[in-house]
């Protein structure tokens, strides 16, 4: 492991072990990184949904935050969901202050399974400060389509989603596209060049649990790595793919991505 790359993720907690802060903690010890982690909410979910959300008081978000980066200064940090105004606020402020390293945006509006994830006036904060502060912003479609209100409903929207997140203040912005029908294809653009990223649909109609919060950390992994923004995307994508080829079922419900053993 490479014990001297401190990467932080700040998101919920899911008990069942498919998404958010379980799944990005995964990721980073996979990829050989000390992950730090401050949980914005705690769950009650499982592989058919999600029951209920707890959101943490802004308070002890903001105590498990101070406690970690004055001991241990995150390279990368990625938020996951951040379900109240409170917490969007405080992350922006510690990114905003330079103490959070470089941000990675993954803007989580609802579950797999159709569970709203934030409160009302959440992704509005998001765009207005979360976005300046950014180096990356990963939507999915939805998601991209709620911060910019653009209806995507093809890949020119798709491109001009992207366009937008980073006119809003990213530096770099990846709409994923596995929410297309067909083959899957990603947008990533860096406020110069619009780069096409094609994969591979893997199993078609089956549903799978904690794939965006997977993409998101292992990109913010591979930045932390010292991997350009393309190259990072490119691999963080390989990865997934591998990770959806090898899911397996825990329960009765969503499949979960396996990340291949270490060779």
């Amino acid at each position: 492991m490479n014990t001297s790359v401190n990467i932080l993720t700040i998101a919920g907690s899911d008990p069942g072990g498919g998404a958010g802060i379980q799944a990005d903690l995964r990721v980073f010890c996979h990829l050989g990184l000390h992950g730090l982690s401050a949980i914005t909410a705690l769950t009650a979910q499982n592989t058919q949904g999600v029951q209920v959300v707890f959101p943490v008081p802004v308070e002890q978000l903001t105590a498990q935050l101070d406690s970690i980066i004055t001991d241990m200064q995150p390279i990368v940090t990625k938020t996951g969901m951040l379900s109240t105004a409170g917490s969007i606020e405080a992350v922006a402020e510690l990114a905003a202050a330079g103490r959070l390293g470089l941000l990675v945006v993954d803007p989580v509006l609802m579950s797999t399974s159709g569970a709203m994830l934030t409160e009302d006036g959440c992704f509005q904060l998001i765009k207005m400060l979360l976005l300046p502060v950014c180096r990356r912003v990963t939507p999915n479609l939805n998601e991209a389509a709620a911060l910019t209100g653009i209806d995507i409903t093809d890949e020119a929207a798709a491109m001009d989603a992207a366009r937008m997140l980073v006119h809003l203040g990213a530096e770099s912005a990846v709409v994923t596209g596995g929410h297309w029908e067909g083959m899957p294809v990603d947008y990533l653009y860096d406020g110069a060049t619009m780069h096409t990223l094609s994969g591979s649909r893997i199993d078609a109609g089956v549903q799978f649990h904690g794939t965006g919060c997977m993409f998101s950390a292992a990109a913010a992994s591979y930045l932390a790595l010292g991997n350009e923004m393309l190259q990072s995307v490119v691999l963080a994508k390989q990865l997934v793919e591998q990770a959806l080829a090898d899911a397996y079922s825990p329960g009765n419900g969503m499949r979960i991505p396996l990340l291949p053993r270490p060779s």
